[in-house]
């Protein structure tokens, strides 16, 4: 957290954060990002996940295969069905991973200031003497000094599960490295980390382009997490130039696990694309409660600008996915009601300069609007969700509700209502909560349909608690050609 950014209003209750939380259909303004794995993939499970705050369902591919993941989807559209709250879909990518390959699956120690050598010869068994890896190049990439990290999920906050290594020599196609810490290594793979390092992998594998085709498209996912991202070019096929990837990306992972470096996500804020934060509670993939370093660590990333909170192993294998994302989301809550949104507005407005596009300009003028007359929410009439998350980019402290409203398109051979997808693209996005509305009302139509989907929106934001009577509400719309934002007040 950078304090001459953003200061703190008031201290964060801490203690509130571990209290059972009250039933709300926002949670947080913070989206949560859950990874369906063995622990977390049956129909009641996934339904609790969504009830606690899941947004976004995310899909590894790292491990299971296509037939594992779909049964996974099959149980999350019951899932979604059944608790009637919208969730995303994201795929996430196998990208450049380089592994280290332990066939005997038998546990492997290693001793601080000993030697352990790294070797493409994938028939070696693993030992603590040597590491067999999946890559041939290693060796042509790194020099003496170099780090490496190995574990099978990297940087826990555990040092005896993880590896820190330190080139000490390259012999032909080995590596040899000196161990930085003790530590034991359990498992049948492990991901290798160069820190630092160009690797000669591309960011899209043919198996990745097998899945995204076969699996992906037919599915009609929302989000498509390409790993190791490092170029601008591997965003257009499917960080060291972490500006040239924003440009093209329509949201970034910031992944500290695999990083192991601190990208801003401010940066991601003031263009308006989505930042997602991971790695931030780990201990509780076998524990219920985070530790105080941890807390203050999700709470940090809500401060410092992030969209969204992504677990990993805490929901695909941990033992409390339900408890984690429940946790998570009041973590956020609370923090939620110290960021300072006056700092946060007046550098995302100087950051946009002058002047303004007429979508830019709308946008900062209703979240200036709501913040004035003190509105309990922001309802905002969209068709593609671009105006949604413009608002929702300059923070407003209150809840954003994006009514999609459907187009009705055709390819040719048969006709179809777009909506759904573009609703379900701003569950990533901090304080955006979307709606459907009906298809037969248009986002530049007037009067009684206007009139008739704002008050669907009302109606939907009383039932979920957040408007209440004599409460204001800014609305955006269109009126014909118009951009308008007015402010309503709401009676018994």
């Amino acid at each position: 957290m950078h304090s001459s950014h953003l200061l703190l209003e008031e201290p964060i209750r801490m203690a509130s954060i571990l209290e059972s939380s009250k039933s709300s259909f926002f949670p947080a303004m913070t989206k949560i990002v859950g990874t369906l794995g063995p622990n977390s993939r049956s129909t009641e499970m996934i339904a609790g996940c969504l009830t606690a705050g899941m947004s976004v369902a995310r899909f590894d591919f790292s491990w299971g295969d296509a037939e594992y993941h779909q049964q996974t989807l099959e149980n999350l559209k019951a899932a979604i069905k059944s608790t009637r709250k919208l969730c995303a879909v994201m795929l996430d990518t196998v990208g450049p991973e380089l592994q280290v390959l332990n066939r005997s699956e038998q546990p492997i120690s290693l001793l601080q200031d000993g030697l352990v050598i790294l070797t493409p010869d994938k028939e070696q068994n693993a030992s603590s003497e040597i590491l067999p890896i999946n890559f041939d190049g290693l060796a042509k990439a790194v020099k003496p000094g170099d780090t490496i990290f190995v574990g099978q999920y990297l940087f826990t906050g555990s040092e005896t599960t993880s590896v820190w290594l330190e080139v000490s020599e390259v012999k032909g196609e080995d590596v040899v490295c000196v161990i930085k810490n003790t530590a034991t290594l359990a498992g049948s793979l492990f991901t290798l980390h160069a820190s630092q390092i160009r690797i000669e992998l591309p960011t899209l594998s043919e198996k990745d382009k097998e899945v995204i085709s076969a699996w992906g498209v037919p599915n009609k996912i929302d989000f498509l997490s390409l790993s190791y991202t490092r170029h601008a070019e591997d965003v257009r096929q499917g960080l060291t130039h972490f500006d040239e990837i924003l440009q093209e990306a329509d949201g970034i992972i910031l992944s500290r696990g695999n990083l192991g470096i601190d990208l801003p996500p401010e940066k991601c804020n003031m263009a308006g694309k989505p930042a997602v934060v991971t790695r931030v509670v780990d201990t509780m993939t076998n524990n219920l409660r985070p530790t105080r370093a941890e807390a203050t660590d999700v709470a940090n990333a809500v401060l410092d600008g992030s969209d969204a909170i992504l677990l990993g192993a805490e929901t695909l294998r941990g033992i409390y996915p339900v408890e984690t994302i429940s946790t998570v989301g009041r973590i956020c809550c609370e923090a939620e009601k110290v960021f300072n949104q006056d700092v946060y507005f007046k550098k995302t407005v100087k950051y946009v300069g002058e002047p303004m596009t007429h979508l830019e300009s709308i946008a900062s003028s209703a979240v200036r609007a709501a913040i004035k007359v003190k509105a309990s929410v922001i309802i905002c009439f969209t068709s593609s969700g671009r105006a949604a998350r413009l608002i929702a980019k300059y923070r407003p402290t209150m809840p954003v509700i994006s009514v999609v409203i459907p187009r009705l398109k055709t390819n040719q051979l048969k006709w179809s209502f777009s909506g759904a997808f573009e609703a379900r693209q701003s569950l990533i996005v901090r304080g955006l909560f979307p709606m459907l509305a009906d298809p037969r009302h248009h986002a530049e139509s007037t009067s009684a349909t206007n009139e008739s989907v704002l008050k669907v929106a009302l109606d939907h934001g009383k039932a979920s608690g957040v408007i209440k009577s004599h409460d204001r509400v800014v609305v955006c719309q269109k009126v014909g050609d118009a951009s308008v934002v007015k402010i309503i007040e709401l009676e018994d």
